[in-house]
């Protein structure tokens, strides 16, 4: 079976600071990928690269067995099969939520205006805001804009979700909404590559974790290793900080 994503010997540098230092992992299609670490540790390049907003230093990226680090490849065209939803909302701000989900649609995927407007309204009411679809984003709160920004992603119908921090710029009391929407697109088995703080949605929901730090991966395995019994002293040292702040 092909990979949803494989990554090999992936390394980046920014300038004279390498971000990445030779990362090899795979997602399987309909896995759900999370990945934690301290800020800093390569984690949001890392996902990035998955779908070249940053092109890797070194290394090779395949997503669906097409690898998008060859130079011939035709980008667009993979890209179209990824859904990447980001800390910031990212919706224009002079659109309702409807016509914010409706314009990648028509103008990517040619879709007529009918079928791009069913296909919004089908994707806003999946993520809990069909009742918004005419609120423009400043109407609506971040918890809702970022679904908003889910229901755009899903109305292209990706093959795969990249998330990266999806829920770092809301009130804590909006989160869980979101944290909603995402388990149930795990459950119906989309394959997704999580770059999360929220250790009980990687613990709860992850088929596999990845703990990132100083750009490297340091362990991979299933949510009851890798945060309930981790092996090296770097993530128990992250866990203690992260799951009791005050100790």
């Amino acid at each position: 079976m092909t990979h949803a994503i494989d990554v090999r010997d992936l390394h980046k540098h920014f300038g004279n600071n390498e971000v990445l230092k030779g990362i090899d992992f795979t997602v399987e299609p309909g896995q759900v990928v999370c990945v934690i670490g301290p800020s800093g540790s390569g984690k949001s390049t890392l996902l990035r690269c998955v779908n070249l907003l940053e092109t890797p230093t070194r290394g090779r990226v395949f997503v669906e067995g097409v690898e998008i680090t060859d130079p011939d490849v035709d980008i667009d065209a993979v890209r179209r099969r990824i859904g990447m939803v980001f800390q910031q909302f990212n919706l224009f701000p002079h659109m309702s939520a409807l016509q914010n989900v409706m314009i990648a649609q028509q103008r990517v995927l040619k879709r007529g205006r009918k079928e791009a407007e069913v296909v919004a309204r089908e994707n806003l009411e999946k993520v809990g805001v069909g009742a918004k679809c005419d609120a423009r984003p400043a109407q609506l709160s971040g918890g809702q804009q970022q679904r908003v920004a889910i229901a755009r992603a899903l109305a292209m119908n990706p093959d795969l979700m990249l998330f990266d921090e999806p829920t770092s710029a809301l009130d804590p009391e909006l989160v869980g909404d979101v944290l909603t929407v995402m388990r149930k697109l795990a459950e119906e088995g989309m394959t997704m590559l999580v770059v999360t703080h929220e250790m009980g949605f990687a613990r709860d929901v992850a088929d596999r974790v990845v703990f990132m730090d100083g750009g490297v991966i340091v362990e991979d395995g299933p949510p009851s290793q890798v945060i309930g019994d981790p092996q090296h002293e770097r993530t128990r040292a992250f866990l203690r900080r992260v799951l009791h702040p005050e100790g």
